[in-house]
C-alpha cells in the first residue's frame, strides 16, 4: 500500500504542470478577465519564491488597478500616493538597502502623476526595480487619456481617437528613461502568450538579480490590454495590442548593463 502511494506521488510529481506560487494568496484577484495584472503578479511571485527571498523583498504600490496588491502577494507591501511610488521606494531602499524593493506602476501614475517622482529616481540612480503595466488608458478611474495613448487610440475622454495634433504625442517613457545614466535595465515586455510570459518572467528575475550589483535602477515595462477600458473581448484586445500597441510600443531590451542597445 505503501509502495503504491510513493509511486503515484512521483508520477503525480513528474506530470505537475503548473503549481501556484507560494508567494500568491489564496485571495481571489479583482482583475478584469483577459487582464495582464493577474499574469504579472504571479510571475513576481514566482520569481521572489524561486530567488527565495520572500523575508526581503518589499513591495510599493500607488493608486490605480493595482493599488490591491498586497492582498495577492505574501511579502511586505505598502502603498504610496498617487505618483509617488518612486519617492517611497527611494526612502525604503535607502533605510535599507540589502532589501529586494520594487513598485508595480500603471502608465496614468508612472507617465502621468508621478512623471517626475519617476525621471528624478531613475536619473539619480536608485538601487530598486520598478515594474510598469502600460494599457495605454487610465484603467481604474474610468478609460481616460493617458500620456501613453496611441495616435488615434479611443478613450472616454477622446472618442474619436486621440488627435495628436490637438492632444500631443504618446510618451515612450521607456525609451526616455534608458537616456538617462541611472538606469542599469530597461526593457520592454508583454504577457499575453506563453513565449511573451517566458521573456517577461526572465527580464522580471534580472530586475531583481541587478539590484545585488548596486549598479542603479532597472525598469521592466509590460506593454498588456484593458479589454474592459478597450470595450474589446479579451482575445480581441489582445488582437489589437500586436497590431497596434506593439507598433508603437515594440517589446525588447532597450538597455542592458547600462549600454544603450542600437535599434
Amino acid at each position: 500500500m505503501a509502495e503504491n502511494l510513493k509511486t503515484e506521488n512521483i508520477i503525480s510529481t513528474r506530470n505537475l504542470v503548473y503549481k501556484k506560487s507560494s508567494i500568491l494568496t489564496d485571495n481571489v484577484m479583482h482583475y478584469c478577465p483577459g487582464c495582464g495584472h493577474g499574469t504579472a503578479h504571479r510571475l513576481i511571485a514566482e520569481v521572489i519564491e524561486e530567488m527565495d527571498i520572500q523575508a526581503e523583498t518589499i513591495g510599493i504600490t500607488p493608486v490605480g488597478c493595482a493599488v490591491l496588491m498586497y492582498n495577492y502577494l505574501d511579502i511586505d507591501m505598502q502603498e504610496a500616493a498617487h505618483g509617488r511610488a518612486p519617492a517611497l521606494a527611494t526612502a525604503v531602499k535607502r533605510l535599507m538597502p540589502d532589501k529586494y524593493v520594487f513598485t508595480y506602476q500603471g502608465d496614468g501614475d508612472l507617465a502621468a502623476i508621478g512623471t517626475a517622482e519617476t525621471i528624478h529616481a531613475c536619473n539619480r540612480g536608485e538601487d530598486f526595480t520598478i515594474f510598469f503595466i502600460n494599457n495605454g488608458i487610465y484603467g481604474m478611474t474610468g478609460g481616460q487619456m493617458a500620456p501613453t495613448t496611441i495616435p488615434n487610440m479611443k478613450s472616454s475622454t477622446s472618442p474619436y481617437g486621440r488627435d495628436v495634433e490637438m492632444m500631443g504625442n504618446p510618451l515612450k517613457i521607456t525609451e526616455l528613461v534608458a537616456q538617462l545614466p541611472g538606469t542599469y535595465y530597461v526593457t520592454r515586455q508583454a504577457v499575453h502568450t506563453a513565449g511573451a510570459v517566458r521573456r517577461a518572467k526572465k527580464a522580471i528575475r534580472k530586475a531583481f538579480e541587478n539590484q545585488s550589483l548596486k549598479k542603479g535602477l532597472s525598469l521592466v515595462e509590460i506593454v498588456s490590454n484593458c479589454n474592459s477600458g478597450w470595450k474589446m473581448e479579451p482575445v480581441e484586445a489582445n488582437r489589437w495590442m500586436e497590431e497596434n500597441m506593439f507598433q508603437y510600443y515594440p517589446p525588447g531590451d532597450i538597455k542592458v548593463d547600462g549600454k544603450i542597445l542600437s535599434t
